[in-house]
């Protein structure tokens, strides 16, 4: 992208940020940087521009890249809620996909800083996730220098092993159990109820851990804390974004009238349904379920409404509520099972079925959720599966839009 492109660009983003406020929008101010497409390989498999290292990034990279090659990747942007938000734009986009990712952007900024869930995360886990990020990626270099490559990866691999088994409903900066807080025991006490903070609770207890090794624990869970809101409302949040693009470029009266006709025309590859030219597809895209969901509340509530929605619900409560038989009609959702020698069905329309489909994989990240339930004699734990309450003991299929 030329100079002056990056001027009309930044030009276009401007007036695209004073339509919003003009529509009502709140949001965090957004640095945008625009970057080559092998650092957005690189963000996209390490999930931040500068994190820990660890060999299992590499395998995502080459996996990243063959995706691309073959036409199933393409990676038009990448955004971090904080306070500013930080979001990249490849260099290679055209002006029109960037002019849409600009828009795209101001959605996401809005739904993260009117989101209460974003706002409780943000508290504990800092704003500027991205100098941190980089600060424990310098930490663990010097750990690196200091104790040897084999050391550190091996508690790095145990660490993010457990990454999703973190207990949201505690803050991230927690004490000591009071009840062992000046126990002068060499052992880790038993938890005194069952404990699903894995990470915290290592790191806090295990008994022959040095700093640097719990340090690695207690980053690897700073920033399991820093994902969880993301991961907990990807359909409302790509949905609230793609619902804000599309309506900012239709009231974008600003943009020539061939960058209007050629951003829009992106928008159905946002939120498509399927694939290429497939009209049938056994996979959800989030951004077209959330978008089609949120145009239905808004048409069906108004804005206020949905706007409370934004601010209170998850995807738990964004879909039991308010995907409806009706919606769920009109996008054609249904539920599949796959049987021997290739065969798919289509086992049910049932409202209920379709919506517990959606959710089943995004309970602790579709993980087992189990917990610490006693520490034995000789440090090992003893972990209890919480089946009754993740979700994962269910029989569940995989819906389809």
């Amino acid at each position: 992208m030329t100079t002056a492109t990056q001027h009309t660009l930044a030009g276009y983003g401007a007036q695209l940020e004073a339509l919003a406020l003009e529509l009502g929008m709140d949001f965090y101010p957004v640095n945008f940087d625009l970057v080559p497409s092998n650092f957005m390989v690189e963000i996209a498999v390490h999930g931040l521009p500068v994190r820990l290292r660890h060999w299992s990034f590499g395998i995502r990279y080459i996996h990243h890249l063959v995706r691309q090659h073959m036409g199933h990747s393409h990676i038009v942007e990448a955004m971090f809620p904080g306070d500013p938000c930080q979001a990249y734009m490849q260099e290679q986009n055209s002006l029109a996909e960037n002019t849409l990712v600009t828009a795209h952007a101001l959605g996401h900024a809005d739904f993260a800083k009117n989101k209460q869930l974003f706002t409780r995360f943000m508290d504990m886990a800092g704003s500027r996730i991205l100098e941190r990020s980089a600060a424990r990626a310098n930490r663990l270099e010097r750990a690196l220098q200091a104790h040897g490559l084999e050391r550190v990866e091996a508690v790095l691999d145990a660490a993010l092993s457990l990454e999703i088994h973190i207990d949201t409903n505690q803050p991230l900066h927690r004490p000591p159990y009071p009840e062992f807080a000046s126990e002068p025991s060499q052992r880790p006490p038993p938890p005194p109820r069952p404990e699903a903070d894995l990470l915290w609770f290592i790191a806090r207890y295990a008994p022959e851990l040095e700093d640097w090794e719990r340090d690695i624990f207690l980053a690897v869970r700073e920033e399991a804390y820093y994902f969880h809101p993301i991961h907990a409302c990807q359909i409302m949040n790509e949905g609230w974004a793609s619902y804000w693009h599309a309506r900012l470029l239709c009231e974008a009266t600003f943009l020539p009238h061939e960058l209007y006709l050629a951003a829009i025309k992106s928008h159905p590859d946002v939120v498509r349904p399927f694939a290429g030219s497939q009209q049938l597809v056994l996979s959800l895209n989030p951004c077209h379920l959330g978008c089609s969901l949120w145009e239905y509340i808004i048409e069906k509530h108004g804005m206020d409404k949905a706007r409370q929605i934004c601010r209170e619900e998850d995807d738990f409560g964004f879909i039991r509520n308010y995907l409806d038989q009706e919606i769920s009609d009109r996008l054609d959702l249904f539920v599949y099972e796959a049987r021997r020698h290739g065969e798919t069905r289509i086992a049910t329309r049932d409202i209920h079925a379709i919506r517990e489909a959606i959710l089943a994989p995004r309970f602790n990240y579709g993980a087992p959720s189990v917990m610490v339930s006693q520490v034995g004699a000789d440090g090992s734990l003893d972990l209890r599966h919480d089946y009754l309450h993740d979700g994962a003991g269910w029989t569940w299929h995989r819906p389809s839009v």
